[in-house]
């Protein structure tokens, strides 16, 4: 059996594949599979992004791979909850990372360590081949940091304290943000639910 993954982000697979490995099932990019598609991302909500994107890419398959989307993002309290479902576009797609959390960095200025407090989110759609949906949604709890730190990991990663470590998100290994990371947890889960689904 194979799951294909609505995602181009090389890194996402990687995680992905790690988490997911063991299952039995071969696990390639929608790309891979030569359903090229990219839909607008309009949902107002985590599970509706991951679905639309995962509906676009069932529609063109061939009916026979479990087809898996996710829509991740940054949710930071003391900012109402953005970037939130914009996470990915905010300050525009092809804007660096460096320059998304320094801006986010400069709109926490003089907010008080106990008030940081944010969360990554992520939600997993899957759509089995007889047509029924699935999906999960899961969290990472933290604070946002006063600085950039740590080169691992990608997108807002530098800028999330996680206090059970004394460290940034992109100060951990791979292996230990997998097993508390927002799409670790959401993986497992849907990892989970799809083995009931085929036991």
């Amino acid at each position: 059996m194979k799951i294909v993954f609505a995602t181009g982000n090389k890194n996402k697979l990687k995680e992905i594949i790690g988490i997911m490995e063991g299952t039995g099932y071969e696990i390639v990019t929608a790309a891979d599979a030569g359903y090229l598609t990219d839909p607008e991302e309009n949902g107002s909500s985590f599970e509706e992004n991951a679905l639309i994107k995962a509906r676009a890419v069932y529609e063109l398959s061939d009916k026979r791979s479990v087809i898996m989307a996710d829509d991740s993002g940054l949710c930071i309290d003391a900012l109402d909850g953005e970037p939130g479902i914009h996470s990915a576009r905010f300050m525009g797609h092809d804007t660096s990372y460096d320059i998304k959390n320094g801006e986010l960095l400069k709109r926490l200025e003089g907010v008080a360590e106990k008030d940081r407090t944010a969360r990554f989110v992520c939600a997993v759609a899957a759509i089995l081949p007889s047509g029924k949906v699935i999906t999960v949604r899961e969290t990472m709890e933290g604070r946002i940091a006063y600085e950039i730190c740590g080169t691992n990991g990608f997108g807002y990663d530098p800028i999330f304290y996680l206090p059970e470590f004394g460290r940034t998100s992109a100060e951990i290994s791979p292996g230990s943000k997998n097993l508390i990371s927002h799409r670790g947890k959401a993986l497992r889960h849907m990892r989970a639910v799809l083995e009931e689904e085929t036991s």
